[in-house]
């Protein structure tokens, strides 16, 4: 089966090609360093143990941050291999892992999964070990892992009910490759046991909880948050709402809650996030062309009084963001994306809204909802009245925010269950 998995995907990499020319319209990174896809990349010199980390997009970039940070320190001697498939990702990882790693980082692409772009790539990094994050499994990628003797582990593994359909569909391609992962950290019971149903062994997974729990809000962030909300709130103290990594179809709804509340609440200030940067520009002529005045966080000044909406079309300032703010939405979730991270805002004690679609942070929200310090709201009258109750009751508001902090710190401990597992399948772990 993964033979005919192969002829299909040779197949169809012009049209591939042709789609990352497309989106490269809007966002040219799409269109730069197109031989890293293909597997081209220098040959590494170095014989140090290499961690490879796969991190496709910046959610799961994000989510490996902290377990490369933690093991980098445990093992100076190590070397670093990063690759992320979206430009977004690649930014993180420059930004959020040079600093830490400095020269022991490599970053890249990740090959095409095909043969002929991961054998060379492969030859020419000879990695130690593979941590892919979260959902990010490639047939021949986990196959030329096994024939090189590299171990692949899946990191914080989660599956919906709906992606697990989807591999069930191809039963013969998701057992072979299932059989050829070394090891699955999963998020939760519900998780593992999916991938046990499509045919990986059971003692090769365990669950361990989310790692996105183990948040580490240190002085120095706390500080720029504290910083930030005392711009953003100005002399009078104006409340500020959060919408967090909207998607389009989102920013419209938002709106026209804020619309609502600015009724009642006329000094509200919203700040409204675009998940993706090459958005930016077309949320900010939305807002102007609803008739609010925007600033933009890009424009380095902070919000007048007279502004209604700070845009934040800057990148990696989400966390503090969340520290800055009275309430949150999370976006992803009034949209069928399946949600992002509401963690995050948690973690801060800020009290969090979202739409019904959650199914990527399914447990995650079942936990925070459970406990009172997440709402669903399904459309903008919905959202509006939430958001209401909360900025005329600052007791429940506060209260919601504080148990939704409680659920982070209850759920925490899952990184150094995953660090654990990690060390224990790297080969040559002698420092």
């Amino acid at each position: 089966m993964r033979v005919l998995y192969t002829f299909i995907f040779r197949a169809a990499i012009p049209f591939v090609l042709l789609r990352l020319w497309w989106r490269g319209r809007s966002q040219p990174e799409y269109r730069q360093r197109l031989g890293e896809r293909l597997g081209k990349v220098p040959e590494r010199l170095s014989r140090t143990p290499l961690l490879w980390v796969h991190s496709v997009s910046v959610g799961e970039t994000l989510a490996a941050i902290p377990v490369i940070a933690q093991l980098a320190a445990r093992h100076p001697h190590w070397q670093w291999l990063v690759t992320t498939s979206t430009p977004t990702g690649s930014e993180r990882v420059t930004e959020a892992l040079r600093p830490i790693l400095g020269g022991r980082l490599l970053h890249y692409y990740l090959p095409y999964d095909l043969p002929e772009c991961l054998t060379p790539f492969l030859q020419a990094l000879r990695p130690n070990m593979l941590v892919i994050v979260e959902t990010e499994l490639w047939p021949n990628l986990l196959h030329l892992c096994k024939q090189h003797n590299i171990p692949s582990l899946l990191a914080n593994a989660r599956l919906s009910e709906k992606s697990a359909r989807g591999y069930g569909k191809l039963p013969r391609l998701t057992r072979s490759m299932l059989a050829d992962l070394d090891r699955v950290v999963a998020q939760y019971d519900v998780d593992a046991q999916r991938f046990i149903d499509l045919g990986l062994p059971s003692q090769r997974v365990q669950a361990s909880g989310n790692i996105k729990f183990d948040l580490d809000i240190d002085l120095g962030l706390a500080s720029e948050a504290q910083v930030l909300a005392h711009q953003w709130r100005g002399p009078k103290g104006r409340k500020v709402w959060l919408a967090a990594s909207t998607h389009a179809g989102e920013d419209e709804i938002i709106l026209d809650a804020y619309n609502v509340l600015v009724e009642t609440f006329a000094d509200l200030l919203l700040v409204l996030v675009p998940r993706h940067p090459q958005r930016f520009d077309s949320v900010a002529r939305l807002c102007q062309e609803r008739g609010f005045r925007v600033t933009r966080r890009s424009e380095g000044r902070a919000p007048s009084a007279r502004d209604q909406i700070l845009l934040g079309d800057t990148m990696g300032e989400l966390l503090r963001f969340f520290g800055a703010c009275d309430m949150a939405f999370v976006g992803g979730s009034l949209v069928p994306v399946g949600g992002h991270n509401m963690i995050e805002p948690a973690a801060w004690g800020v009290p969090v809204v979202c739409g019904p679609f959650l199914h990527n942070f399914a447990t995650v929200a079942q936990l925070l909802k459970a406990a009172g310090g997440m709402e669903i709201a399904e459309d903008a009258a919905a959202l509006a009245t939430q958001l209401k109750n909360w900025l005329k009751n600052d007791h429940e508001r506060i209260s919601a925010g504080q148990r939704g902090k409680d659920v982070a710190q209850e759920n925490s401990g899952a990184l150094q269950r995953l660090l654990d597992e990690i060390e224990g399948l790297m080969p040559g772990l002698e420092d």
